[in-house]
């Protein structure tokens, strides 16, 4: 079995680069020798002069479908290992007029115009320079051509289950297609040309028979599956009925045990997708890494793009849930599906429980793995939090509370409001059972470094003090700076309690929306939060530095613009981190009736997808102690759900500091 680059995560590399440079070289070669240099020649075809173009085209055409048949059927390759383009349709259409009226206009596409301008075509220069052109605005503008880019996305299509016959049958078919067209194309070109066939003659009928005889033999030799039987992903079998499915499930080749799953995630396998079909609440408070958090009824929409490529693993707490998804799954054509065995809870048990709790001796080879799982799953040796109890009524998906929900929530036992404003201001006037919490007092001086928010253990001990325990809702509320509450968000994110919401408007709008206010104080019995370390998000100044480097992320300095240009500075040299670009925290804001709040989440949206590519591109967040940055922070990954986004706490005040590092 050949193991091909796109299978094992290797199309960044070195070797990936050379094997396609050197197939580009034999490309553009071959090209030039079928007389694709030349934009006489491809425009013949529209006088019926010279047919080079539908013969090369039926010939890759015919050769990538016998040939990629006949490495299925040898067992060289499989389908999984092969990376299969989605069918857009919307996209291609119009994507195809565009191409097919320069094609007419010039006479070249974007290949046969490399090979014009390495044999020195001066117009295939300029059309190559303008397909370049083409591609970065495409990349400038794709935030206004996205939803054309997804225009009738339809997921992986193969022509064959939609005609409704075999893989064989349609080779068959387009065999012999390919094999009239040949003929036809000598045929008139003889017609227009006046020149005989020839030694041609010969050598076509040879080919002719050879390509319909590896047609047939193929489907002879299983090559042929009728439609809608698809390969069952690493299990290998083939599903075609409910009782071949009730026979896979009987073989266990419906579901992937916790320890597969660990080691396929551990070494990043191409096509692998994991799927938590908790709610959102549960997902945010501990996930995989990469799951993608999908509600149940947006499966099928979801994932069309993934249907029978790769391998799907569904997985929740327990597997009830997982398996009835998968069904439905398999009934609607998804033979790639599986289920996660004994769901999260499962995996958490066999795979992150430390060898020193497990009532078993443990081997050696087999502890190492459990660490390597721990390392990797959980960035310590922490145990995993326990799951957050289940509230009595359910909690709204967004972050952003109003105060009409809060008013509604205030005698639930697992709620609990966090008032960060001064202390003055909360003695005369505070929400019922609400605590008073200085924000500063969340952040200390680490390494030299001021104004660091704090390790687990400390900010942990402060929820010990004022009785919250990680099943509770945090409710946070702020003065006039919305990024006291993200900054205290983002201390019960370094803890892995992701179960907080921000009452847009904070105190402010509380008040002015006329609720009931008290300045007795609320007896507080301490509880006992444990310590984990779940803070995956937060990087140093050589993370950040790396990212400098190798471009590979979006670094976004949040700081006013003033500070980022270097017209003014507070800090020991003025400026901004190399390649950054700058949107200020603030023009994420807005005041509504004097109270500061953020802009609605559609607004947001339009903003940064004018900066990010997409909703997994790397971002760096920072500013100049953290405290603006965990605002951006939390409109990006809570409000927005980009996926990777990390936050510099140090920021400008440690960067400028070190004069190793680059500034601009």
């Amino acid at each position: 079995m050949i193991s091909t680059m796109y299978q094992l995560g290797t199309l960044d590399s070195a070797k990936a680069f050379l094997a396609s440079l050197l197939v580009g070289i034999a490309f553009g070669f071959f090209l030039e020798r079928a007389g694709f240099g030349s934009s006489r020649r491809l425009t013949g075809v529209f006088y019926f002069k010279d047919m080079a173009v539908i013969k090369v085209m039926f010939t890759a055409v015919i050769t990538a479908a016998l040939g990629l048949t006949c490495c299925i059927v040898l067992g060289w390759v499989t389908i999984e290992g092969i990376y299969l383009m989605p069918t857009v349709y919307g996209a291609y259409v119009v994507g195809g007029l565009i191409f097919g009226v320069g094609f007419v206009m010039g006479g070249w596409c974007p290949g046969t115009a490399a090979a014009g301008a390495a044999s020195g075509k001066m117009d295939a220069l300029i059309f190559l320079l303008g397909a370049v052109i083409g591609s970065a605005l495409f990349n400038e503008m794709f935030a206004l051509i996205k939803p054309l880019y997804e225009w009738g996305q339809g997921g992986v299509v193969f022509i064959y289950d939609t005609l409704g016959m075999s893989k064989g049958t349609f080779n068959i078919i387009l065999s012999v297609a390919a094999v009239l067209m040949f003929w036809g194309c000598e045929w008139i070109e003889r017609r227009r040309t006046g020149q005989s066939l020839g030694e041609n003659a010969s050598i076509l009928k040879t080919l002719s028979v050879a390509v319909l005889t590896l047609a047939v033999v193929l489907v002879a030799v299983g090559a042929g599956r009728p439609s809608g039987e698809q390969p069952m992903g690493q299990a290998g079998g083939v599903i075609s009925s409910e009782s071949q499915l009730l026979e896979a499930i009987d073989m266990a080749q419906d579901h992937i045990e916790p320890e597969d799953l660990a080691d396929r995630m551990l070494r990043r396998e191409s096509g692998l997708i994991v799927v938590d079909i908790r709610p959102v609440i549960e997902y945010m408070d501990y996930h995989l890494p990469n799951a993608l958090n999908i509600p149940m009824k947006d499966l099928h929409q979801t994932l069309m793009p993934y249907r029978n490529v790769g391998t799907i693993v569904l997985y929740s707490n327990g597997m009830t849930h997982p398996v009835q998804a998968r069904d439905s799954l398999y009934r609607s054509g998804y033979t790639n599906a599986y289920i996660l065995t004994d769901g999260l809870n499962g995996f958490i048990e066999r795979c992150l429980t430390p060898v020193s709790l497990r009532d078993e001796i443990v081997p050696l080879e087999i502890a190492a793995k459990i660490r390597a799982w721990r390392s990797f799953f959980l960035g310590s040796e922490a145990p995993p939090q326990a799951e957050p109890a289940t509230p009595s009524e359910p909690l709204p998906s967004s972050l952003l509370v109003d105060v009409q929900w809060l008013e509604k929530q205030l005698n639930r036992p697992d709620i609990r409001i966090l008032d960060l404003r001064s202390q003055p201001e909360y003695s005369t006037s505070h929400i019922q059972n609400s605590l008073a919490l200085n924000v500063e007092n969340l952040r200390t001086n680490i390494n030299g470094v001021g104004s660091m928010l704090q390790p687990g253990d400390m900010l942990a001990g402060y929820m010990s003090a004022m009785g919250i325990r990680p099943t509770d809702t945090v409710v946070i509320l702020y003065g006039d700076k919305t990024q006291d509450a993200t900054l205290a968000g983002i201390a019960l994110e370094r803890l892995g309690h992701a179960s907080y919401r921000i009452l847009n408007g904070g105190f402010a709008a509380w008040k002015s929306a006329g609720k009931p206010i008290v300045t007795d104080l609320p007896e507080i019995a301490a509880s006992n939060y444990a310590v984990t370390k779940s803070d995956m998000f937060s990087v140093d100044y050589m993370t950040v530095l790396e990212y400098v480097r190798s471009k590979k992320g979006i670094i976004l300095d949040v700081r006013p613009a003033e500070y980022y240009e270097g017209a003014k500075s507070n800090e020991a040299r003025a400026g901004h981190i190399p390649g950054a670009i700058n949107r200020p925290y603030t023009e994420d804001l807005v005041n509504v009736d004097d109270i500061p709040q953020l802009k609605p989440v559609e607004e947001l949206a339009r903003a940064y997808a004018r900066l990010i590519p997409s909703e997994n591109s790397t971002v760096v967040v920072y500013c100049r102690t953290g405290h603006q940055a965990s605002q951006t922070f939390f409109v990006l990954k809570r409000l927005l759900g980009y996926k990777n986004i990390l936050w510099f706490d140090a920021g400008w005040s440690q960067w400028a500091a070190r004069q190793e590092l680059p500034i601009e």
